[in-house]
């Protein structure tokens, strides 16, 4: 057994999985110490600048510094850092490497899309049941970029990540508030040219079941189950129908900010951006039923994720 810290920072959060890793296949592959997540926004303006604003270094490294202390003062052995979508995009990402570097004491990785979608199907698939040769498609909807990779039992089959996140399209297309039909339609556009992409590398048409990860997709469960407040151990699992969460994504999409707001188990960091994510979410799913003439009927959302799947590789590097 031995003790691992995870920092996984993506576009719109930066988030800490401290945990007690086990090599023994008879036992949980991870049991939680911490688990924490901040929305540092990390990736504002981005895609308009092509670098990260002084504003979101900021508030990241001020989170990576709560970060460091949690780590050495609950003895984590070993630590990984990986940065995704906004730091690859990024021109300035140096700034943010040394940064990171002098604040944690290890040096940050920005790692590829590729290796994105690998990680998050060894977090997501380390807590599902398996289905032997059964094709699983674990899409990580995140604030930049998604993810989307199929495999089953014996690991990854094919995997891509494609430039359609909740934060990149918020900026891009969804200005107003609530969206016009015009935006809809545009944001909508760059989720078709994306899935696109994404068929020509992954063979979508073999996959069996879907499985839905971070925090667009968890948030949009909790919407479809009418949470009282945000509980994961509800959400992790949960199995809806393609209505379902179409109807809950397409009220989330058309809610104003401050209805989100006031939604219990909204996080104040993903209200002005969730809208966004229910619109990808719903047009992924929408896809896939469609290619797989309706054998795709629901999906499973899962709290463990690309997160999980970081930890995982410390131990596995051992």
């Amino acid at each position: 057994m031995s003790r691992v810290a995870a920092i996984d920072c993506g576009t719109n959060s930066i988030r800490l999985l401290i945990a007690d890793a086990s090599a023994n296949s008879g036992t949980a592959p991870l049991a939680d110490v911490v688990r924490e997540m901040r929305v540092v926004r990390l990736g504002q303006g981005v895609d308009a600048t092509g670098e990260l604003a002084p504003d979101a270094l900021e508030r990241t490294f001020a989170a990576t510094r709560d970060y460091a202390e949690l780590i050495r003062h609950h003895g984590a052995e070993r630590v990984r850092f990986a940065a995704t979508s906004a730091t690859r995009d990024a021109r300035n990402r140096q700034v943010f490497v040394d940064g990171i570097r002098e604040l944690l004491g290890v040096e940050p990785e920005v790692i590829s899309g590729d290796e994105e979608a690998a990680l998050s199907f060894a977090g997501a698939s380390s807590v599902l049941p398996a289905k032997g040769q059964d094709a699983i498609l674990v899409v990580d909807l995140g604030g930049g970029s998604t993810e989307f990779v199929l495999g089953d039992s014996r690991g990854v089959i094919a995997a891509r990540s494609v430039d359609i996140g909740c934060v990149r399209l918020t900026e891009r297309h969804l200005r107003s508030d609530p969206p016009t039909a015009a935006q809809i339609a545009a944001a909508e556009a760059d989720v078709d040219a994306a899935l696109e992409l994404v068929a020509e590398t992954v063979p979508l048409d073999r996959t069996t079941a879907v499985v839905g990860v971070a925090g667009s997709v968890t948030t949009i469960t909790a919407h479809a189950l009418g949470l009282s407040e945000y509980q994961p151990n509800r959400i992790h699992g949960s199995y809806l129908d393609l209505e379902t969460i179409s109807d809950a994504a397409t009220s989330l999409m058309e809610m104003s900010r401050a209805e989100r707001a006031t939604l219990p188990y909204m996080h104040p960091g993903r209200v002005d951006v969730i809208g966004a994510g229910a619109l990808v979410w719903r047009r992924i799913l929408a896809r896939l039923a469609d290619v797989s003439n309706g054998a795709i009927s629901g999906a499973v959302a899962s709290e463990h994720d690309i997160l999980d799947g970081i930890a995982l590789s410390i131990r596995d590097s051992a």
